[in-house]
Parts: C-alpha cells; sequence; structure tokens
C-alpha cells in the first residue's frame, strides 16, 4: 500500500540529517580557525614570554609558555578565550550607559550606519533610475560614479569631516555621510542592473500595449528590480560599517567602535582592539541577516520566492 505522504518519524530523520548537514562543514571551519588561531597566538607572543622567563631565571616547559602566552595582558595576538572574556565583561557585566561599555559604543555607530545606510539607499536608487531612464546621465553620470570608488576613503574622510564641520555640521552627520559615500555604489550598481533586466519580450509587449515609460517603470522595471536591489542593500549595509567606524578615526570621537579601535591602540591593548572588531564583524552579520529576512520576506510577498 503506497503512503500518500512520508511517515513522521522519516521527516524528523530528514530535517535532523539536513540540519547536520549545514551545521558540519561550518563547524569544520571555524575549528580549523580556532586551531590555527591559537597556534599562531603561542607563536607570535612566546618570544616576549621567553624572554621574561630568562630575565626573572625561572625554567620552564612548552606547557607553561603555551599556558602564559595564552593570559598575557597586551599580548600581539589574543587568544580567542580572552577576546570572549573582554567582550563578556565590556557588555553583560558593564551598564549600557557607561564609556566602558561595547553595548554603549556600539550603538553609537550603529546609528550613523543605519542613517548613512538610509541615506546611501535613497540616493542610489535615485541616481539609478535617472541613470536607466536618460542616455544622456547613463554616458555622463555613470562614469564618475565608478571614478569615485577609487579615492581611499581614508583619504577623503578627514576632508569630508573638516568641511561639514566649517558649515556647522558635526556629530553623527559627518559620520552618516561617509557611510552614504559608500553605501550608495552598490546599490546604484545593483539597481541599474536590476532595473534592466526585464525580458525584452515583455518590453515589447508594453510597448504592443501602449504603456507610457512611468506604467513600465512601475508595472515591470521596478517589480524585476527588487531582487537586484535587496542583493545590493545587503552589501550596503556592511559596508556603511565600514564607513562608519572610518569616520570615527580622524576626528578623535570618544564613542564608537571606531574610538574603542583608537583608544586601544593608544595604550597597546590589543585585546580591547580585537573585541571592537569581532563586536564590529557581528553587529554586521546581524544587519545583513535582518535585510536578509526583510528580502525574502518581501519577495516572497511578490510571489518572487516560494
Amino acid at each position: 500500500m503506497l503512503l500518500s505522504c512520508p511517515p513522521a518519524w522519516w521527516r524528523r530523520n530528514n530535517a535532523v540529517t539536513g540540519m547536520v548537514n549545514r551545521i558540519t562543514p561550518v563547524a569544520v571551519v571555524v575549528a580549523a580557525i580556532m586551531i590555527i588561531w591559537y597556534g599562531f597566538t603561542v607563536h607570535l607572543n612566546a618570544p616576549w614570554q621567553i624572554d621574561r622567563y630568562e630575565k626573572a631565571g625561572t625554567e620552564w616547559q612548552m606547557r607553561d609558555l603555551v599556558r602564559d602566552t595564552m593570559a598575557q595582558e597586551r599580548p600581539v595576538l589574543p587568544a580567542p578565550h580572552q577576546i570572549v572574556a573582554e567582550i563578556w565583561k565590556t557588555t553583560v557585566k558593564k551598564k549600557v550607559t557607561s564609556k566602558r561599555s561595547l553595548i554603549y559604543h556600539g550603538s553609537v555607530t550603529l546609528s550613523s550606519t543605519l542613517l548613512g545606510f538610509v541615506m546611501g539607499t535613497i540616493l542610489g536608487i535615485g541616481l539609478a533610475v535617472s541613470i536607466v531612464e536618460n542616455r544622456a546621465m547613463d554616458k555622463s553620470l555613470m562614469p564618475w560614479i565608478i571614478t569615485s570608488q577609487t579615492i581611499p576613503i581614508l583619504a577623503i574622510a578627514p576632508m569630508i569631516i573638516v568641511v561639514l564641520n566649517a558649515v556647522g555640521l558635526s556629530g553623527l552627520v559627518p559620520k552618516a555621510m561617509i557611510s552614504t559615500y559608500l553605501s550608495f555604489f552598490p546599490v546604484v550598481v545593483g539597481m541599474v542592473k536590476g532595473l534592466r533586466s526585464p525580458d525584452p519580450m515583455l518590453m515589447d509587449l508594453m510597448r504592443t500595449y501602449r504603456s507610457s515609460r512611468l506604467q513600465t517603470f512601475w508595472k515591470l522595471r521596478l517589480p524585476a528590480s527588487v531582487p537586484f536591489l535587496f542583493a545590493s542593500m545587503k552589501v550596503a549595509i556592511a559596508i556603511s560599517l565600514v564607513g562608519a567606524i572610518v569616520g570615527e578615526l580622524p576626528t578623535g570621537a570618544v564613542a564608537g567602535l571606531g574610538a574603542r579601535l583608537l583608544a586601544g591602540s593608544y595604550y597597546g591593548q590589543t585585546i580591547q582592539i580585537w573585541s571592537a572588531l569581532i563586536s564590529a564583524a557581528c553587529m554586521a552579520a546581524i544587519l545583513v541577516g535582518v535585510v536578509g529576512v526583510i528580502s525574502h520576506l518581501t519577495l516572497r510577498r511578490m510571489g518572487l520566492r516560494a
């Protein structure tokens, strides 16, 4: 007798097997990275530790060296567990309003990131529409947009901040402008590709129906560009975070993840530097994930993805 659907135990086993198959490669890569990281921690921190043993006249063995290189206060390369401990101490054990809290500094950087991302997305969409709908804009504007990304952001960031400060804009806005400068480019490129993606046969069909350019745009070009827009937004929001952090560096900011990096470099606090870097990476992953969820829900609502 044929079953109309697999039994429950079979479906559960398949689900577990699928989850294991997805997690195993990631776990193997993470384990390999941890092993290599710990190996380099011992290798890079060993010279200073051996010199300390010799000056103190202390006899040591390999296990002593391994243990002590992973417990230095200012190591060349901190061990992963030291970074985790620092993040735990500066998030869970500190008040959110404390100037030593990573949550506080992360919120400052996040505000600049989101503002710059929104402005960059709006600017990118506007430029993309003008490029697609106007041949003169395509020929004259697109080369300049591409050229603008060849300028190193570390070179242009101080100039942006100085100019905006001269006109009375300081604080959040200059950092957001740097994020905008970085994030608008992938949106422009993605949207231009998306707006030009409709099948030529569909474009001919719209012309057959005597549709106006506005109707063609709203009913064909724009819906076709949505998947490209969300793909470019994932890149844009990650690079917007980079712009916000870079914007905090030349200003000597006292708040933000960039400020934590500066303070750590001034005082040789490598563990603090790495904790800020890992926090920024986690924030970027979360932001990209949020955009991905919104993309999935939107495309499913539009019927473009199951």
